[in-house]
């Protein structure tokens, strides 16, 4: 994501009144969808199977369509020949499946910020795309991919929050939210505002800890691994959505490459997963 700019006097205004609401527990936390928690829920839970997930996910028909048309995309089965949940469950696996509903029920509908609406787009899919690539760089160091997709996923979830939260007190105090401290805002509270929901979600500890240690995550308590693997993922993500923000070079001599013992050759591999990560991405994105 771009550099913030520093705040305006409004902004800073904005900021301080999220800050309240924040020490005082008024902020708005969107809902969690059901469906989404019940997901989470299975995915964790080691004695679920194929069919607990079936029928959750036919429950909603809407996602149960959404789910199977990714599950048949170009980027899951090439010959779309899955004809059943089950199906697409046993051939795909469990966890894949769960990634893919969670991705189709969380989504920018979740948030109320007219006329940003835009830039909430382009924050949540630098967060789809960060989920993608945890779970390639966790497979590349060899390291536990449960819950990574999550992690990415949700990593960036205070700034779409602390914009709504921004335009309704822009709209409160009848003053003009610009677009940089808007984008500012986002950025400086991430992890304040979304701690905050996180925590009013009961999302598990190692999914609060990815995004509360994400600028520093040597200080990681108990979910090093995870909030490193998230780390280098968010770095490419911005590569492969905005390559001139973030150049190749620069992305390779990252230190948070080097902590994951991850070589430059092994970088390199890893880059060639480009179009695998673009498709999946386009596939989960659509609407």
């Amino acid at each position: 994501m771009p550099s913030p700019t520093s705040l305006t006097p409004t902004g800073q205004a904005l900021a301080d009144g999220i800050q309240q609401q924040l020490q005082t527990g008024d902020i708005e936390v969107p809902l969690l969808p059901e469906v989404a928690n019940r997901v989470i829920a299975l995915s964790q839970d080691a004695e679920s199977e194929i069919a607990d997930l079936a029928q959750l996910i036919q429950s909603d028909p809407s996602l149960a369509a959404h789910v199977m048309r990714i599950a048949n995309s170009a980027a899951y089965t090439p010959n779309a020949s899955l004809v059943s949940l089950q199906q697409a469950i046993t051939r795909l696996g469990m966890n894949l499946i769960c990634d893919i509903a969670l991705a189709a029920s969380l989504s920018t509908k979740m948030f109320k910020a007219p006329g940003f609406e835009s830039h909430i787009n382009d924050i949540w899919k630098h967060a789809l795309a960060t989920a993608l690539w945890a779970k390639e760089i966790a497979r590349a160091c060899r390291l536990n991919v449960e819950a990574t997709f999550l992690c990415g996923l949700l990593h960036s979830i205070g700034q779409p929050v602390t914009i709504q939260a921004a335009c309704d007190g822009a709209k409160r105090a009848n003053v003009e939210l610009s677009e940089d401290d808007a984008l500012a805002l986002a950025e400086q509270l991430n992890i304040e505002v979304g701690s905050c929901v996180l925590k009013s979600w009961e999302m598990p500890m190692i999914i609060c800890e990815a995004l509360q240690y994400f600028n520093d995550y040597k200080t990681a308590p108990h979910a090093l691994e995870q909030t490193m693997i998230v780390n280098a993922s968010a770095l490419f993500a911005t590569h492969m959505l905005d390559s001139e923000q973030l150049p190749r070079t620069e992305l390779i001599a990252k230190e948070v490459l080097a902590d994951l013992n991850l070589y430059q050759d092994e970088v390199e591999m890893l880059l060639e997963k480009r179009d695998i990560v673009v498709s999946s991405m386009e596939a989960m994105a659509e609407s």
